[in-house]
């Protein structure tokens, strides 16, 4: 079954109410029985084509649309990071594959997408309570969706993934399947547990070094620890290592224009005005932290309240996130060994809303926020957000959390074939318990059954939207040789 785009948003719009607001009162099995019925609407086989529209959008056109909102001296470094690859397109290109999978099939259940879910935005990083757990790490695009879109987008980045790093057909077809058979394990899971226990499911670092001993090599688990231990040592005391230096005495923000530009002086000031707009910079982010603490509970705003700012600077992050404006702020609390490096980002409207209707909240940075902590195990507990009217008149919404908290990944460029699989199947099991918290997941478990024909389904789409991206980043660096950029 293929969904116009105003059947797409038709769907979220009613369903997200009863998806993520309102409770079903039919029993689980009931719930089961009616997923189970959806697959004579929308048969597991539908998942498995991608045929692109005659009027299918140019997806140049779609980024220069994306980058009007942006900071312009900034797009050209955001087109520089996606044409190292099609992997670093595909990383860049969310708005371009939503307008693609508005035109597929689905069957009209809505869970709090990520929106982006491509292989690279899963990895480390620090609970609340200091542990260190495997998980979503990237929600600039969440907002109420199709669960299917999100599987669609984690199986294709494993393809493409695998094409990067040149691995045989064989090899990208068996990561696939373990990344969709882990969301289908995941969901079946989740669908047998009660509804605390799957709000607290989460896959520690214990549990993820668990599955590598008797799936991979010595060198894949060397690979691991490394990247484990490097997550765990990436704190607000190692960003202060990394991104500053001691002058007259002070902690001072490395200049390293145009990715880290601070605001102390005259002349760098200038610079990040040039690149952002002419209200002063260091306003904003006063303005950003005073209002963003109002969003904290009194406990955590307290906590905030016992550091000062000794230095701020717009920092450039990212692939897909480069032109939106963002800013890291140093802090100190008992004294400069005492840090706290906090982010601010600035939310955008996420590449779902378009097609599947506008967010709930009036502000894209609470959306981010309430999305993460929907469908993230544990979130930092420094989250918030706050709006900010610009001198011309429109509002600039941002986020902060804190800049590094464990944060941590495997590298992509390294990884070998049995290693791609064993991350994807666990990237699968993941998304299936972000889902499971935010929609119905009796509901996706009995349209899934089990799962061996919507496996080998989004497997088959996962190749064709490959070569889909392929003939796309062909376009875009004609585009960037042609000047259209």
């Amino acid at each position: 079954m293929r969904l116009d785009p105003r059947t797409i948003r038709a769907n979220a719009r009613n369903l997200a109410k009863e998806a993520l607001m309102t409770p079903d009162e039919r029993t689980p099995d009931e719930r089961r029985a009616a997923g189970e019925a959806l697959r004579e609407k929308v048969p597991h086989k539908a998942h498995a084509t991608w045929e692109a529209l005659a009027d299918r959008p140019d997806p140049v056109a779609l980024l220069k649309e994306q980058g009007t909102s942006r900071v312009q001296a900034l797009l050209p470094v955001r087109y520089e990071r996606m044409s190292v690859s099609a992997f670093t397109f595909y990383r860049g290109g969310a708005l371009i594959m939503a307008s693609d999978l508005s035109h597929t099939p689905s069957t009209g259940i809505v869970v709090q997408a990520c929106g982006d879910a491509h292989i690279s935005n899963f990895g480390l990083f620090n609970s609340p309570e200091r542990r260190t757990v495997f998980d979503i790490n990237d929600f600039d695009e969440t907002a109420p969706g199709p669960w299917e879109w999100d599987v669609k987008r984690l199986a294709a980045s494993v393809e493409i993934c695998g094409r990067d790093r040149g691995f045989s057909k064989a090899e990208r077809k068996t990561a696939v399947r373990a990344c969709v058979r882990g969301y289908c394990d995941g969901m079946a899971k989740f669908a047998s547990m009660g509804t605390m226990d799957v709000w607290y499911a989460h896959l520690d670092v214990e549990e993820f070094i668990a599955k590598f001993p008797n799936l991979a090599t010595k060198k894949q688990r060397k690979q691991l620890q490394k990247a484990l231990d490097k997550a765990k040592s990436k704190d607000s005391t190692r960003a202060v290592g990394k991104l500053t230096e001691v002058v007259d005495g002070k902690l001072r923000i490395v200049s390293d224009p145009p990715i880290i530009i601070p605001m102390r002086d005259e002349a760098e000031r200038i610079a990040a005005a040039d690149l952002i707009d002419s209200i002063g910079m260091e306003r904003i982010v006063r303005l950003v932290l005073a209002n963003y603490c109002m969003t904290l509970t009194p406990d955590k705003r307290h906590l905030i309240e016992q550091y000062h700012g000794v230095d701020m600077a717009m920092k450039v992050v990212g692939v897909g996130s480069v032109g939106t404006r963002a800013f890291i702020v140093v802090m100190e609390g008992a004294g400069r060994e005492d840090p706290l490096v906090l982010q601010i980002k600035e939310a955008q409207e996420s590449v779902l809303e378009r097609f599947c209707g506008k967010s709930e909240f009036e502000q894209h940075g609470q959306r981010v926020v309430v999305g993460q902590r929907a469908i993230q195990s544990a979130s930092d507990m420094l989250l918030g957000w706050c709006r900010l009217i610009g001198e011309d008149g429109l509002p600039k919404d941002y986020y902060v959390r804190q800049l590094w908290d464990g944060k941590g990944s495997l590298d992509l460029t390294v990884i070998d074939a049995e290693g791609l699989a064993v991350l994807a199947e666990q990237c699968g099991w993941t998304l299936a318990h972000a889902h499971a918290r935010s929609g119905d997941r009796f509901k996706i478990a009995g349209y899934l059954g089990d799962g061996t024909d919507f496996v080998k389904a989004i497997g088959k789409f996962a190749r064709a939207y490959a070569d889909q991206n392929e003939a796309d980043f062909a376009r875009f660096e004609e585009a960037l040789e042609a000047g259209e950029l």
